[in-house]
């Protein structure tokens, strides 16, 4: 059984210029006292051909967690987008907040990320090199997917759980 349960996510500029930081209000319920930080993880998946390019926008600590109820705002900057492949900076790709709890992810959410041009002309003639400037974001947060990880909080063993779209807006 989870110590720890996200009860929801709350993106809190889902349309946004791709320059601008990701802001989230996380909710999430603690049951039981625990011995460590909680780790969340906000990472930029930077092209579907390989995971190198991934990357790590912000990491936070969260802690003491104290039983019950918490909630907090994580913010992360912008990917830099001199590491992500010209033919990538505009499209779908992905997000991903992982939380971990000494090390160990116990859940991912995974939201979707359109990168596009804001004015009709450039949507139609882009340029070659991408104006960053002239591309907003869209995080479709109505649709996340949801993975959970049963980990070893104490010594128990554990098998991943899957959900889609559970509570995380």
């Amino acid at each position: 059984m989870s110590l720890v349960r996200i009860l929801n996510v709350n993106i809190l500029q889902p349309k946004a210029p791709f320059l601008a930081p990701y802001k989230f209000e996380i909710t999430f319920e603690c049951i039981s006292p625990l011995n460590d930080d909680l780790e969340f993880k906000l990472v930029y998946v930077g092209s579907s051909k390989t995971k190198a390019l991934d990357q790590v926008l912000d990491s936070l600590l969260v802690g003491p967690v104290p039983v019950g109820i918490n909630k907090f705002v994580f913010e992360a900057d912008a990917p830099v987008a001199s590491k992500i492949p010209k033919e990538d900076l505009v499209g779908l790709t992905i997000i991903l907040l992982t939380c971990l709890y000494k090390g160990r992810m116990f859940e991912r959410i995974g939201y979707y990320v359109d990168n596009a041009y804001t004015d009709e002309e450039t949507q139609n003639n882009p340029p070659e090199v991408p104006v960053l400037e002239k591309v907003d974001r869209s995080i479709l947060a109505t649709k996340p997917r949801v993975t959970q990880f049963p980990i070893a909080w104490g010594d128990e063993p554990t098998e991943p759980l899957q959900q889609e779209g559970a509570n995380a807006t």
